[in-house]
């Protein structure tokens, strides 16, 4: 997809090495992760990205989707009680990219996937929403 993904958090590098070895590598690939394990024990990037919990020491659970430009077009943080989910984060990476090759002549409606309607912004898009978009696109599988 063109992407770089990053993995942050307070754990050492040691204790990254123990869940690759031991737990994610098993759960995803046959061997190790394919993307990059930060350690960031001192809580300086969790930090700059709002969640460090300075009580706890730790990070909560976020995801930060960075176009190639630096900046932030989508943040999703959750307790630990609650995983993230893998299939919502590609699809909004797709629509973020297909946001950008369209140099913003398209948005893409809630729950936009590949091959579904998008909207041309603009005024008349304005309070018609409902006549463009087939709200059922979002539900489907």
């Amino acid at each position: 997809m063109g992407v770089e993904v990053l993995s942050v958090s307070v754990d050492s590098v040691f204790a990254h090495k123990m869940w690759d070895d031991h737990e994610l590598s098993k759960m995803v690939t046959a061997g190790a992760i394919p993307y990059a394990m930060l350690s960031d024990q001192d809580g300086r990037i969790g930090r700059m990205y709002g969640v460090f919990d300075e009580r706890s020491g730790t990070n909560a659970r976020g995801r930060f989707i960075i176009d190639p430009d630096g900046t932030i077009q989508a943040i999703e943080v959750l307790t630990p009680a609650v995983g993230r989910n893998i299939h919502e984060t590609i699809r909004q990476i797709r629509a973020f990219q297909k946001v950008r090759e369209a140099g913003g002549a398209q948005v893409m409606p809630a729950g936009w996937k590949p091959g579904k309607t998008t909207l041309t912004p603009g005024p008349e898009l304005v309070g018609n929403v409902w006549r463009v978009w087939k709200v059922s696109e979002a539900f489907e599988d």
